[in-house]
């Protein structure tokens, strides 16, 4: 399975009650369905083979011999499927009755999980019929001569994959303080199925989501979570068929409660799991899980085959769902940014801030983020220092919108033309103006920097950087110009955020006025504005020579937050933007991302103090503690391969 990715299922069959051999076909039709779409593992839900709601039909003999039969010719039926399947039943042990996950695989029984908590409580009263396990793992001898193993400390491995581990724990497990899940994943199950028969009350769904998002969060694992649905008894409770496929946390897979189809299919990320769980050194992975009593029994997969994607793939992921509460999450990320500008101002009982407007979407952000500091601490916004400072590669546009926008927010407004000092620098340096190279360009970025602070020392205030984390990834910083500020407020929001924040607050703005400059300010071409214009317009687009800032994101996240490698990234950035970007487009940017990224670190080595608002940032004292000097040789071999495979 390349780059971690498995298929799963969850399904919730037509059923009706005591009738094995109905249940039976339906669930091997299912399997075959299943298999058919590359599924490697389904989950049914509890008692799938009998019914939950049998009740008092659970004690007769003819029940329980006709569900092991049932579960005998469905592992026989099923045994050319390349899939392995949890299905439920009851199970006699040692003349004890048992609410059993029986795991089939390749027309053998892998291993029987009892339930571990066995409710007595009002519509529930399992205790009637059954009793809990609280046994070490032994072995049985099923009534057709094979051996297999019950218990419920048994996870069951995928030959080849051992990232492909799964533990299961039956329906009221998950609703107990300590559910055996918790255990199960310490002992290296990444992946949990809950075959559960979970009545429909009103309001239980949402519960019931929350409970599974939860817990799969707690267990940095796959929850795959499958509910009794239609067939079962409404003597006195109805089945939704309520099955979800969570992700650490983050519903994949949702079918609706008394929805027509409650089958799931989705791919899983592994390799994802596996990361966060290297990533969350807290995480109590057991030394030796056979220490606990854990057994591990194998399954057999074709591990091989290539996992087609179905699932999506935010395009954006820095940016907040918009489906949710926009506003909330927008204020959110604003609050985190203006409280650390307030904690640095009150610290430093400084009553004033200075920073360079240049009518672009970084120092807006800035400025919009500075008022909000100010406003909350009672301080007049006129100690927020505005300077705009125009030089050879300044528009109009630009500058009439940084003009418009600190008159428009009530703050201080200072222009310094810079042609004239930057001149008189290149003549003393010996450098000819007419050379537009690396030096005519930063020459000006220092000497804006140069300047504010030196306004910051007039003031006593402090400078406010505007610099963006992506701008920082890729180096897109003039090392000691508009790198260096004395607190950056935008130093961990990612470009397609910081575009996101200010088309949030320009929809929000009550005055017409401020809506007009900020729409044009999200209008207007990103650009260091360093090179001569070209007939009134910006000659100079910062996404024609570093590449789009949506992919440059897009890349950065799944770098920093999950360490995927770079054919994995390339994968789901073809998946992901295909009709947008080709593959040499996605190729090349990929490749000058890491190029930049393992070649600027030094200028992130020393960045200033800012807020992290989001899972990652490139900060030096907490996400990336990267060496200057580290080689990309690996890397670069891997996208070589990458190239190798598509031309």
């Amino acid at each position: 399975m390349r780059d971690g990715f498995i298929k799963v299922a969850v399904s919730s069959p037509e059923l009706r009650v005591a009738d094995c051999g109905f249940n039976r076909d339906k669930m091997v039709d299912k399997a075959g369905k299943m298999a058919d779409l590359g599924v490697k593992l389904l989950a049914f839900p509890e008692f799938s083979l009998t019914g939950f709601t049998c009740n008092d039909l659970f004690l007769q003999d003819t029940l329980l011999e006709g569900a092991l039969q049932a579960l005998k010719e469905y592992k026989e039926e099923t045994k050319e499927l390349d899939l392995v399947s949890v299905v439920g039943m009851p199970f006699l042990h040692r003349g004890r009755l048992y609410n059993v996950a029986a795991v089939v695989n390749r027309g053998k029984i892998c291993g029987i999980v009892p339930k571990s908590h066995i409710p007595n409580y009002a519509e529930f009263y399992e205790a009637r019929q059954f009793v809990p396990w609280n046994q070490p793992v032994s072995e049985v001898l099923l009534p057709w001569g094979e051996e297999t193993v019950i218990g419920n400390r048994i996870l069951f491995a995928a030959a080849g994959l051992p990232e492909f581990t799964f533990g299961i724990e039956i329906c009221e497990d998950l609703w107990m303080p300590v559910p055996p899940s918790g255990e199960l994943a310490m002992a290296g199950a990444s992946v949990i199925v809950n075959p559960s028969a979970s009545d429909e009350l009103t309001g239980k769904a949402a519960y019931r989501r929350e409970l599974v998002k939860n817990q799969s969060a707690r267990t940095l694992s796959v929850y795959l979570y499958a509910d009794a649905g239609e067939g079962e008894s409404t003597q006195d409770m109805v089945f939704a068929g309520h099955n979800l496929i969570v992700e650490n946390g983050a519903v994949l897979a949702e079918s609706e409660p008394f929805a027509d189809d409650h089958d799931l299919v989705t791919e899983i990320d592994l390799f994802r799991l596996r990361s966060e769980r290297r990533r969350m050194t807290t995480f109590p992975l057991m030394a030796d899980p056979a220490e606990k009593g854990f057994v591990i029994r194998e399954f057999g997969i074709n591990t091989q085959e290539e996992t087609a994607l179905t699932r999506q793939y935010q395009r954006t992921p820095f940016v907040p769902d918009t489906r949710k509460n926009r506003e909330k999450r927008c204020n959110e990320i604003l609050n985190i940014q203006a409280n650390g500008l307030v904690k640095r101002l009150k610290h430093t009982s400084c009553k004033n801030a200075v920073i360079g407007l240049s009518g672009g979407l970084d120092s807006t952000l800035a400025l919009l983020v500075t008022v909000r500091a100010f406003d909350r601490l009672g301080l007049s916004r006129k100690g927020i220092v505005c300077v705009t400072m125009p030089c050879f590669g300044t528009t109009d546009r630009t500058y009439e919108n940084a003009v418009h926008l600190a008159e428009e927010l009530g703050t201080a407004l200072r222009e310094i033309d810079i042609r004239e000092a930057v001149t008189t620098h290149f003549r003393d340096i010996g450098h000819d103006i007419r050379v537009q190279d690396v030096t005519y360009e930063n020459g000006q970025a220092r000497e804006r920097t140069q300047i504010l602070m030196d306004i910051a020392n007039q003031c006593s205030g402090m400078v406010i950087g505007t610099g963006d984390m992506s701008e920082l990834a890729l180096g897109w910083a003039t090392y000691n110009g508009d790198h260096m500020s004395m607190y950056g407020v935008n130093c961990s929001v990612p470009k397609t955020l910081v575009r996101f924040l200010v088309q949030y607050y320009a929809d929000s703005a009550e005055q017409d006025s401020l809506k007009n400059i900020l729409y044009d300010v999200l209008d207007t071409p990103v650009s260091p504005e360093l090179l001569p214009p070209e007939e009134g317009e910006i000659s100079q687009k910062t996404e024609d020579i570093v590449g789009p800032y949506e992919l440059h994101d897009f890349f950065l996240y799944y770098v920093l937050r999950f360490g995927f490698s770079p054919s994995k990234i390339y994968r789901l950035a073809w998946y992901t933007f295909q009709g947008d970007y080709d593959r040499d487009t996605i190729y090349k940017w990929l490749s000058a991302f890491y190029h930049r990224f393992f070649r600027q670190q030094f200028k992130r080595s020393c960045l200033p103090d800012g807020p992290k608002v989001g899972t990652v940032s490139v900060s030096p004292r907490g996400d990336l503690r990267m060496p200057s000097d580290a080689s990309d040789a690996l890397w670069k071999a891997e996208l070589d391969r990458i190239h190798e495979s598509f031309v």
